[in-house]
Protein backbone atom coordinates (compact mmCIF):
# COMPACT_ATOMS: atom_id res chain seq x y z
CA UNK A 1 0.00 0.00 0.00
CA UNK A 2 1.31 3.24 -0.71
CA UNK A 3 -0.33 4.61 2.57
CA UNK A 4 1.02 3.60 6.07
CA UNK A 5 -1.78 2.29 8.36
CA UNK A 6 -2.01 2.25 12.14
CA UNK A 7 -4.02 1.18 15.05
CA UNK A 8 -4.62 4.20 17.27
CA UNK A 9 -6.13 4.14 21.15
CA UNK A 10 -7.18 7.70 20.58
CA UNK A 11 -8.25 10.05 18.51
CA UNK A 12 -6.52 13.09 16.93
CA UNK A 13 -9.18 16.48 16.44
CA UNK A 14 -7.19 18.23 14.27
CA UNK A 15 -7.15 15.21 11.23
CA UNK A 16 -10.42 14.34 9.02
CA UNK A 17 -12.37 11.56 10.80
CA UNK A 18 -14.70 8.86 9.35
CA UNK A 19 -17.20 7.83 12.14
CA UNK A 20 -19.27 4.32 11.57
CA UNK A 21 -22.16 4.87 13.95
CA UNK A 22 -23.83 2.18 15.79
CA UNK A 23 -26.94 4.24 16.40
CA UNK A 24 -27.04 8.14 14.40
CA UNK A 25 -28.05 9.92 18.15
CA UNK A 26 -24.08 8.68 18.65
CA UNK A 27 -22.84 11.70 16.08
CA UNK A 28 -24.10 14.32 18.72
CA UNK A 29 -20.83 13.37 20.81
CA UNK A 30 -18.48 15.08 18.27
CA UNK A 31 -20.93 17.58 16.99
CA UNK A 32 -22.52 20.60 17.42
CA UNK A 33 -26.38 21.44 17.47
CA UNK A 34 -26.98 22.67 14.33
CA UNK A 35 -24.77 19.79 12.60
CA UNK A 36 -26.42 17.36 14.57
CA UNK A 37 -29.89 18.33 13.00
CA UNK A 38 -28.24 18.39 9.75
CA UNK A 39 -27.23 14.48 10.33
CA UNK A 40 -30.25 13.49 11.73
CA UNK A 41 -32.27 15.30 8.48
CA UNK A 42 -29.80 13.33 5.77
CA UNK A 43 -30.32 10.21 8.00
CA UNK A 44 -34.06 10.71 8.00
CA UNK A 45 -33.93 11.14 3.87
CA UNK A 46 -32.96 7.40 4.16
CA UNK A 47 -29.19 8.41 3.16
CA UNK A 48 -26.48 6.72 4.15
CA UNK A 49 -23.25 9.11 4.55
CA UNK A 50 -23.45 12.60 6.23
CA UNK A 51 -20.08 15.32 5.53
CA UNK A 52 -19.68 17.85 7.41
CA UNK A 53 -17.12 20.21 6.49
CA UNK A 54 -15.58 21.92 9.73
CA UNK A 55 -12.73 24.14 7.50
CA UNK A 56 -10.18 22.70 9.21
CA UNK A 57 -11.34 19.23 8.90
CA UNK A 58 -13.84 17.06 7.18
CA UNK A 59 -16.16 14.34 9.31
CA UNK A 60 -17.28 12.19 7.66
CA UNK A 61 -20.39 9.80 9.30
CA UNK A 62 -21.80 6.52 8.11
CA UNK A 63 -24.92 5.51 9.08
CA UNK A 64 -25.60 1.50 10.64
CA UNK A 65 -27.08 -0.90 7.67
CA UNK A 66 -30.62 -2.60 8.39
CA UNK A 67 -28.86 -5.70 7.52
CA UNK A 68 -29.29 -8.73 9.45
CA UNK A 69 -27.72 -11.23 7.01
CA UNK A 70 -24.01 -11.35 8.21
CA UNK A 71 -21.77 -11.92 4.81
CA UNK A 72 -24.51 -9.10 2.98
CA UNK A 73 -23.63 -6.47 6.11
CA UNK A 74 -20.22 -6.93 5.56
CA UNK A 75 -20.48 -6.12 1.92
CA UNK A 76 -22.55 -3.48 2.46
CA UNK A 77 -19.72 -1.97 4.69
CA UNK A 78 -17.26 -2.58 1.76
CA UNK A 79 -19.45 -0.95 -0.33
CA UNK A 80 -19.53 2.33 2.09
CA UNK A 81 -15.66 2.18 1.94
CA UNK A 82 -15.73 2.73 -1.03
CA UNK A 83 -17.86 5.85 -1.01
CA UNK A 84 -15.57 7.28 1.76
CA UNK A 85 -12.30 6.56 -0.43
CA UNK A 86 -14.05 8.50 -3.49
CA UNK A 87 -15.18 11.65 -1.17
CA UNK A 88 -11.33 11.42 0.63
CA UNK A 89 -9.77 11.46 -3.34
CA UNK A 90 -12.05 14.27 -4.37
CA UNK A 91 -11.22 16.47 -1.37
CA UNK A 92 -7.44 15.25 -1.67
CA UNK A 93 -7.33 14.22 1.75
CA UNK A 94 -3.71 12.93 3.38
CA UNK A 95 -4.27 12.04 6.35
CA UNK A 96 -7.70 10.07 8.13
CA UNK A 97 -9.21 8.60 10.94
CA UNK A 98 -11.35 5.81 11.01
CA UNK A 99 -13.93 4.87 14.30
CA UNK A 100 -16.45 2.82 15.21
CA UNK A 101 -16.01 2.18 18.89
CA UNK A 102 -19.31 0.54 18.93
CA UNK A 103 -19.42 -1.81 16.23
CA UNK A 104 -18.71 -4.86 15.69
CA UNK A 105 -14.90 -6.08 15.04
CA UNK A 106 -15.61 -7.63 11.48
CA UNK A 107 -17.98 -3.89 10.64
CA UNK A 108 -14.42 -1.89 10.51
CA UNK A 109 -12.70 -4.63 8.99
CA UNK A 110 -15.17 -4.64 5.98
CA UNK A 111 -15.09 -1.30 5.91
CA UNK A 112 -11.66 -0.55 5.60
CA UNK A 113 -11.29 -3.52 3.31
CA UNK A 114 -13.54 -1.51 1.12
CA UNK A 115 -11.61 1.80 1.22
CA UNK A 116 -8.45 -0.10 0.79
CA UNK A 117 -9.64 -1.75 -2.22
CA UNK A 118 -10.85 1.56 -3.76
CA UNK A 119 -7.08 2.87 -3.35
CA UNK A 120 -6.11 0.95 -6.40
CA UNK A 121 -4.32 3.12 -9.38
CA UNK A 122 -2.59 1.68 -12.29
CA UNK A 123 -0.58 4.80 -13.58
CA UNK A 124 2.70 2.49 -15.07
CA UNK A 125 2.06 3.67 -18.49
CA UNK A 126 0.91 7.24 -17.43
CA UNK A 127 2.97 10.21 -18.84
CA UNK A 128 1.57 12.40 -15.62
CA UNK A 129 0.58 10.61 -12.84
CA UNK A 130 -2.18 11.98 -10.45
CA UNK A 131 -1.78 9.95 -7.43
CA UNK A 132 -4.44 9.51 -4.53
CA UNK A 133 -3.39 12.11 -1.82
CA UNK A 134 -3.97 9.76 1.29
CA UNK A 135 -0.69 9.31 3.19
CA UNK A 136 -1.23 7.47 6.49
CA UNK A 137 -4.70 5.99 7.61
CA UNK A 138 -5.65 5.26 11.55
CA UNK A 139 -7.97 3.04 12.65
CA UNK A 140 -9.80 3.08 15.84
CA UNK A 141 -11.79 0.47 17.57
CA UNK A 142 -11.07 -1.31 20.83
CA UNK A 143 -10.18 -4.72 19.48
CA UNK A 144 -8.37 -4.33 16.73
CA UNK A 145 -4.62 -5.68 16.81
CA UNK A 146 -2.02 -4.57 13.93
CA UNK A 147 -1.96 -7.94 13.41
CA UNK A 148 -5.24 -8.04 11.45
CA UNK A 149 -4.28 -5.13 9.76
CA UNK A 150 -1.49 -6.46 8.49
CA UNK A 151 -3.07 -9.62 7.53
CA UNK A 152 -5.98 -7.47 5.76
CA UNK A 153 -2.95 -5.30 3.97
CA UNK A 154 -1.29 -8.27 2.73
CA UNK A 155 -4.59 -9.30 1.43
CA UNK A 156 -5.59 -6.38 -0.25
CA UNK A 157 -1.79 -6.04 -1.88
CA UNK A 158 -2.56 -9.47 -3.35
CA UNK A 159 -5.40 -8.42 -5.08
CA UNK A 160 -3.52 -5.07 -6.74
CA UNK A 161 -0.60 -7.78 -7.78
CA UNK A 162 -3.49 -9.45 -9.67
CA UNK A 163 -5.01 -6.44 -10.58
CA UNK A 164 -1.61 -5.35 -12.29
CA UNK A 165 -0.72 -8.56 -13.60
CA UNK A 166 -4.14 -8.48 -15.85
CA UNK A 167 -4.17 -4.84 -16.61
CA UNK A 168 -0.30 -4.83 -18.00
CA UNK A 169 -0.71 -4.83 -22.25
CA UNK A 170 -0.06 -7.63 -24.01
CA UNK A 171 3.13 -6.06 -25.49
CA UNK A 172 4.78 -6.19 -21.83
CA UNK A 173 3.48 -9.27 -20.01
CA UNK A 174 4.45 -12.35 -22.20
CA UNK A 175 4.23 -15.37 -20.54
CA UNK A 176 8.24 -15.38 -19.70
CA UNK A 177 7.32 -12.12 -18.39
CA UNK A 178 4.39 -13.12 -16.25
CA UNK A 179 6.65 -16.06 -14.84
CA UNK A 180 9.70 -14.15 -14.03
CA UNK A 181 6.83 -11.38 -12.17
CA UNK A 182 5.87 -14.77 -10.15
CA UNK A 183 9.67 -15.39 -9.23
CA UNK A 184 9.64 -11.93 -7.73
CA UNK A 185 6.28 -12.34 -5.95
CA UNK A 186 7.67 -15.34 -4.24
CA UNK A 187 10.78 -13.84 -3.30
CA UNK A 188 9.03 -11.31 -1.47
CA UNK A 189 6.44 -12.93 0.12
CA UNK A 190 7.97 -16.19 0.53
CA UNK A 191 7.25 -18.85 -1.23
CA UNK A 192 9.20 -20.65 -4.19
CA UNK A 193 8.67 -20.63 -8.08
CA UNK A 194 10.17 -22.67 -10.75
CA UNK A 195 10.02 -21.67 -14.19
CA UNK A 196 9.66 -24.95 -16.52
CA UNK A 197 10.97 -23.18 -20.00
CA UNK A 198 10.16 -24.34 -23.53
CA UNK A 199 12.83 -27.50 -24.08
CA UNK A 200 11.85 -28.91 -20.30
CA UNK A 201 7.87 -28.52 -21.50
CA UNK A 202 8.69 -30.53 -24.92
CA UNK A 203 10.80 -33.22 -22.57
CA UNK A 204 6.93 -33.61 -20.57
CA UNK A 205 5.12 -33.83 -23.90
CA UNK A 206 2.44 -31.25 -22.78
CA UNK A 207 0.74 -31.25 -25.93
CA UNK A 208 -2.08 -28.77 -24.89
CA UNK A 209 0.19 -26.15 -24.10
CA UNK A 210 2.85 -26.55 -26.94
CA UNK A 211 0.04 -26.47 -29.10
CA UNK A 212 -2.08 -23.58 -28.31
CA UNK A 213 1.71 -21.81 -28.37
CA UNK A 214 2.42 -22.81 -31.46
CA UNK A 215 1.18 -19.86 -32.93
CA UNK A 216 3.28 -17.46 -31.03
CA UNK A 217 6.78 -16.26 -31.36
CA UNK A 218 6.88 -15.95 -27.77
CA UNK A 219 7.82 -19.31 -26.11
CA UNK A 220 5.54 -20.90 -23.49
CA UNK A 221 6.32 -21.26 -19.32
CA UNK A 222 4.78 -23.48 -17.04
CA UNK A 223 5.30 -22.32 -13.43
CA UNK A 224 5.56 -24.16 -9.88
CA UNK A 225 4.49 -21.87 -6.71
CA UNK A 226 5.25 -23.93 -3.69
CA UNK A 227 4.59 -23.23 -0.15
CA UNK A 228 5.77 -24.90 2.25
CA UNK A 229 5.77 -23.73 5.70
CA UNK A 230 7.05 -26.58 8.68
CA UNK A 231 3.75 -26.35 10.89
CA UNK A 232 1.40 -27.00 7.59
CA UNK A 233 -1.96 -28.96 8.86
CA UNK A 234 -1.78 -30.63 5.55
CA UNK A 235 0.46 -33.55 4.28
CA UNK A 236 -0.78 -34.02 0.88
CA UNK A 237 -1.35 -30.35 -0.78
CA UNK A 238 -3.98 -27.52 -1.81
CA UNK A 239 -3.38 -27.11 -5.32
CA UNK A 240 -4.45 -24.01 -7.27
CA UNK A 241 -4.37 -24.26 -11.40
CA UNK A 242 -4.45 -20.97 -13.11
CA UNK A 243 -5.35 -20.56 -17.13
CA UNK A 244 -2.51 -17.99 -18.07
CA UNK A 245 -2.72 -17.39 -21.91
CA UNK A 246 -1.47 -13.98 -21.82
CA UNK A 247 -3.28 -12.76 -24.76
CA UNK A 248 -5.48 -15.02 -26.93
CA UNK A 249 -6.81 -13.82 -30.24
CA UNK A 250 -8.41 -16.75 -31.08
CA UNK A 251 -5.82 -18.11 -33.01
CA UNK A 252 -7.34 -19.20 -35.94
CA UNK A 253 -10.77 -18.97 -35.00
CA UNK A 254 -9.82 -15.72 -35.09
CA UNK A 255 -12.32 -13.88 -32.39
CA UNK A 256 -13.99 -10.06 -33.31
CA UNK A 257 -12.17 -6.98 -32.15
CA UNK A 258 -14.89 -5.08 -30.56
CA UNK A 259 -15.81 -5.73 -26.99
CA UNK A 260 -13.92 -9.32 -27.38
CA UNK A 261 -10.62 -9.41 -28.45
CA UNK A 262 -9.84 -5.60 -27.55
CA UNK A 263 -10.16 -7.45 -23.52
CA UNK A 264 -7.85 -10.54 -24.33
CA UNK A 265 -5.00 -9.53 -21.96
CA UNK A 266 -7.28 -10.64 -19.48
CA UNK A 267 -7.28 -14.04 -20.36
CA UNK A 268 -4.54 -15.11 -17.58
CA UNK A 269 -6.78 -13.52 -15.04
CA UNK A 270 -6.68 -16.87 -13.47
CA UNK A 271 -3.03 -17.23 -13.38
CA UNK A 272 -3.27 -13.52 -11.91
CA UNK A 273 -5.58 -14.70 -8.61
CA UNK A 274 -3.37 -18.16 -8.03
CA UNK A 275 -0.59 -15.48 -8.33
CA UNK A 276 -1.89 -13.15 -6.14
CA UNK A 277 -3.80 -15.76 -3.52
CA UNK A 278 -0.27 -17.34 -3.41
CA UNK A 279 1.48 -14.00 -2.20
CA UNK A 280 -1.41 -13.25 0.36
CA UNK A 281 -1.15 -17.04 2.04
CA UNK A 282 2.95 -16.91 2.47
CA UNK A 283 3.02 -13.45 3.67
CA UNK A 284 0.43 -13.81 6.31
CA UNK A 285 1.94 -17.20 7.01
CA UNK A 286 -0.73 -19.21 6.70
CA UNK A 287 0.05 -23.50 8.16
CA UNK A 288 -0.69 -25.04 4.81
CA UNK A 289 1.08 -27.03 2.07
CA UNK A 290 -0.23 -25.36 -1.25
CA UNK A 291 1.32 -25.38 -4.72
CA UNK A 292 0.00 -23.74 -7.71
CA UNK A 293 0.09 -24.34 -11.20
CA UNK A 294 0.06 -22.04 -13.87
CA UNK A 295 0.95 -22.88 -17.76
CA UNK A 296 1.45 -19.67 -19.82
CA UNK A 297 1.29 -18.86 -23.70
CA UNK A 298 -0.51 -16.19 -26.34
CA UNK A 299 -2.86 -17.84 -28.96
CA UNK A 300 -2.51 -16.49 -31.83
CA UNK A 301 -2.85 -17.15 -35.95
CA UNK A 302 0.65 -16.84 -36.89
CA UNK A 303 3.78 -19.65 -37.50
CA UNK A 304 2.53 -22.84 -37.21
CA UNK A 305 -0.78 -22.63 -35.79
CA UNK A 306 -2.85 -25.09 -34.85
CA UNK A 307 -5.83 -25.59 -37.40
CA UNK A 308 -9.60 -26.97 -36.75
CA UNK A 309 -9.10 -30.29 -37.48
CA UNK A 310 -6.07 -31.16 -35.55
CA UNK A 311 -5.61 -33.90 -33.23
CA UNK A 312 -2.93 -33.18 -30.15
CA UNK A 313 -1.77 -35.21 -27.60
CA UNK A 314 -2.04 -34.18 -23.93
CA UNK A 315 0.30 -35.15 -21.02
CA UNK A 316 -0.37 -37.85 -20.30
CA UNK A 317 -1.54 -39.55 -23.67
CA UNK A 318 -4.95 -38.46 -23.95
CA UNK A 319 -6.28 -37.34 -28.02
CA UNK A 320 -7.94 -34.48 -28.48
CA UNK A 321 -9.41 -33.04 -31.93
CA UNK A 322 -9.54 -29.02 -32.02
CA UNK A 323 -12.64 -28.28 -33.38
CA UNK A 324 -11.82 -24.51 -32.29
CA UNK A 325 -8.72 -22.69 -31.92
CA UNK A 326 -9.98 -20.15 -29.40
CA UNK A 327 -11.20 -23.16 -27.11
CA UNK A 328 -7.77 -22.94 -25.92
CA UNK A 329 -7.52 -22.59 -21.99
CA UNK A 330 -8.96 -25.70 -21.23
CA UNK A 331 -5.91 -27.37 -23.30
CA UNK A 332 -3.04 -25.66 -21.24
CA UNK A 333 -5.12 -26.16 -18.29
CA UNK A 334 -5.12 -30.16 -19.06
CA UNK A 335 -1.94 -30.34 -19.27
CA UNK A 336 -1.63 -28.77 -15.45
CA UNK A 337 -4.48 -30.92 -14.09
CA UNK A 338 -2.47 -33.96 -15.48
CA UNK A 339 0.50 -32.82 -13.63
CA UNK A 340 -1.20 -32.19 -10.63
CA UNK A 341 -1.86 -35.63 -10.05
CA UNK A 342 1.96 -36.39 -9.33
CA UNK A 343 1.60 -34.42 -6.00
CA UNK A 344 -1.33 -36.29 -4.92
CA UNK A 345 -3.09 -33.58 -3.88
CA UNK A 346 -5.86 -33.22 -1.43
CA UNK A 347 -7.93 -31.22 -3.34
CA UNK A 348 -7.44 -29.09 -6.60
CA UNK A 349 -8.91 -25.89 -8.05
CA UNK A 350 -8.51 -24.16 -11.07
CA UNK A 351 -9.32 -20.39 -12.15
CA UNK A 352 -10.18 -19.44 -15.84
CA UNK A 353 -11.45 -16.84 -17.94
CA UNK A 354 -12.80 -19.91 -19.57
CA UNK A 355 -15.85 -19.37 -21.68
CA UNK A 356 -18.72 -16.46 -22.38
CA UNK A 357 -20.91 -18.82 -21.62
CA UNK A 358 -20.21 -18.33 -18.12
CA UNK A 359 -20.39 -14.71 -18.55
CA UNK A 360 -23.45 -14.72 -20.04
CA UNK A 361 -24.89 -16.70 -17.49
CA UNK A 362 -24.66 -15.20 -14.37
CA UNK A 363 -22.68 -11.82 -15.55
CA UNK A 364 -19.78 -9.88 -13.66
CA UNK A 365 -21.26 -10.64 -10.35
CA UNK A 366 -20.12 -13.91 -9.63
CA UNK A 367 -18.47 -17.10 -10.79
CA UNK A 368 -19.51 -20.59 -12.00
CA UNK A 369 -18.61 -23.73 -9.78
CA UNK A 370 -18.72 -27.24 -11.21
CA UNK A 371 -16.24 -30.15 -10.21
CA UNK A 372 -16.16 -33.46 -8.39
CA UNK A 373 -15.28 -32.82 -5.22
CA UNK A 374 -17.48 -33.87 -2.18
CA UNK A 375 -19.70 -31.34 -0.34
CA UNK A 376 -17.34 -30.33 2.47
CA UNK A 377 -15.18 -28.59 -0.13
CA UNK A 378 -18.11 -27.38 -2.34
CA UNK A 379 -19.15 -26.12 0.90
CA UNK A 380 -16.33 -24.36 2.39
CA UNK A 381 -15.35 -22.53 -1.02
CA UNK A 382 -19.19 -21.22 -1.01
CA UNK A 383 -18.45 -20.09 2.47
CA UNK A 384 -15.61 -18.29 1.70
CA UNK A 385 -17.35 -16.71 -1.85
CA UNK A 386 -20.22 -15.50 0.69
CA UNK A 387 -17.88 -13.99 3.39
CA UNK A 388 -15.39 -11.97 0.45
CA UNK A 389 -18.69 -11.59 -2.04
CA UNK A 390 -17.03 -13.17 -4.54
CA UNK A 391 -20.12 -15.47 -4.59
CA UNK A 392 -20.50 -18.51 -6.67
CA UNK A 393 -23.29 -20.58 -8.47
CA UNK A 394 -22.76 -24.10 -8.89
CA UNK A 395 -23.73 -25.94 -12.38
CA UNK A 396 -24.32 -29.73 -13.48
CA UNK A 397 -21.81 -31.82 -14.65
CA UNK A 398 -24.38 -34.66 -15.92
CA UNK A 399 -23.52 -37.64 -17.58
CA UNK A 400 -25.96 -36.87 -20.73
CA UNK A 401 -23.10 -33.04 -21.88
CA UNK A 402 -21.02 -35.83 -22.15
CA UNK A 403 -22.29 -36.84 -25.92
CA UNK A 404 -21.33 -33.27 -26.68
CA UNK A 405 -17.36 -34.10 -26.39
CA UNK A 406 -17.04 -37.22 -28.34
CA UNK A 407 -15.09 -37.43 -31.42
CA UNK A 408 -14.35 -39.65 -34.47
CA UNK A 409 -10.79 -39.65 -34.49
CA UNK A 410 -10.00 -38.81 -31.16
CA UNK A 411 -10.53 -39.15 -27.33
CA UNK A 412 -12.55 -36.42 -27.38
CA UNK A 413 -12.81 -32.69 -28.60
CA UNK A 414 -12.09 -29.53 -27.28
CA UNK A 415 -15.53 -27.45 -28.27
CA UNK A 416 -18.82 -29.24 -27.33
CA UNK A 417 -21.67 -28.46 -29.04
CA UNK A 418 -24.21 -25.09 -29.07
CA UNK A 419 -25.38 -25.37 -25.36
CA UNK A 420 -24.22 -25.32 -22.03
CA UNK A 421 -20.58 -24.47 -23.11
CA UNK A 422 -19.85 -23.30 -19.71
CA UNK A 423 -20.64 -27.21 -18.50
CA UNK A 424 -19.04 -28.53 -21.26
CA UNK A 425 -15.59 -27.02 -21.22
CA UNK A 426 -15.69 -28.16 -17.23
CA UNK A 427 -16.46 -31.25 -18.42
CA UNK A 428 -13.67 -31.69 -21.12
CA UNK A 429 -11.50 -30.59 -17.81
CA UNK A 430 -12.74 -33.16 -15.50
CA UNK A 431 -11.31 -35.61 -18.33
CA UNK A 432 -8.08 -34.67 -16.64
CA UNK A 433 -8.49 -35.29 -13.04
CA UNK A 434 -8.09 -38.31 -11.01
CA UNK A 435 -8.37 -36.10 -7.73
CA UNK A 436 -11.11 -34.13 -6.33
CA UNK A 437 -11.11 -30.68 -7.86
CA UNK A 438 -13.54 -27.90 -8.41
CA UNK A 439 -13.51 -25.69 -11.29
CA UNK A 440 -14.29 -21.79 -11.28
CA UNK A 441 -15.34 -20.18 -14.47
CA UNK A 442 -14.36 -16.02 -13.90
CA UNK A 443 -14.96 -14.75 -17.33
CA UNK A 444 -17.37 -12.76 -15.87
CA UNK A 445 -16.28 -10.96 -12.64
CA UNK A 446 -12.24 -10.77 -13.96
CA UNK A 447 -12.38 -7.80 -16.00
CA UNK A 448 -15.05 -5.63 -16.47
CA UNK A 449 -15.69 -2.28 -18.40
CA UNK A 450 -17.44 -0.18 -16.18
CA UNK A 451 -16.75 1.08 -12.60
CA UNK A 452 -18.22 -1.21 -10.22
CA UNK A 453 -17.37 0.72 -6.72
CA UNK A 454 -14.19 -0.91 -4.98
CA UNK A 455 -13.47 -3.63 -7.40
CA UNK A 456 -12.95 -0.67 -9.49
CA UNK A 457 -12.80 -0.55 -13.79
CA UNK A 458 -11.34 -3.50 -15.71
CA UNK A 459 -9.07 -5.61 -13.68
CA UNK A 460 -10.69 -6.41 -10.80
CA UNK A 461 -8.13 -9.19 -8.80
CA UNK A 462 -10.77 -11.49 -8.43
CA UNK A 463 -10.52 -14.94 -6.68
CA UNK A 464 -7.52 -13.82 -4.49
CA UNK A 465 -9.64 -12.96 -1.00
CA UNK A 466 -11.75 -15.97 -2.24
CA UNK A 467 -8.82 -18.15 -2.33
CA UNK A 468 -7.01 -17.07 0.54
CA UNK A 469 -10.31 -16.96 2.83
CA UNK A 470 -10.77 -20.72 1.77
CA UNK A 471 -7.10 -21.39 2.58
CA UNK A 472 -7.65 -19.91 5.73
CA UNK A 473 -10.57 -21.53 6.69
CA UNK A 474 -8.89 -25.17 5.91
CA UNK A 475 -5.77 -24.23 8.27
CA UNK A 476 -8.10 -23.86 11.27
CA UNK A 477 -9.47 -26.95 11.17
Amino acid sequence: MQSAIHVVKSLNDNIDIVYLLDKPENSAKTCTEKEQAYLSSTFDRGEDIAVINQYNRFLFFVNNPKEEISYKRQELYRKKGYEIAKHIQKENIAHVQIAAPALELADILSFTEGFLLSCYQFLKYKSTKKEYALKTLSLFHPLLTKALIQELENIVEGTFLARDLVNEPAIFLSAEQLSQAMVVAGKEAGFHVEVLNKLKIKSLKMGGLLAVNSGSIQPPTFSILEYRPENAVNSKPYMLVGKGVVYDTGGLSLKPTPNSMDMMKSDMAGAAAVTGAMYAIAKNKLPVNVIGLIPATDNRPGGNAITPGDVITIFGGKTVEILNTDAEGRLILADALVYAQKYEPEIVIDLATLTGAAAKAIGKEGMVMMGNAREHWKNALKKAGNSTYERLVEFPLWEEYEKQLESEIADINNLGGSTAGAITAGLFLQHFTDYEWIHLDIAGPAFISSHDNYRGKHATGVGVRLLYNFVKSLSQK
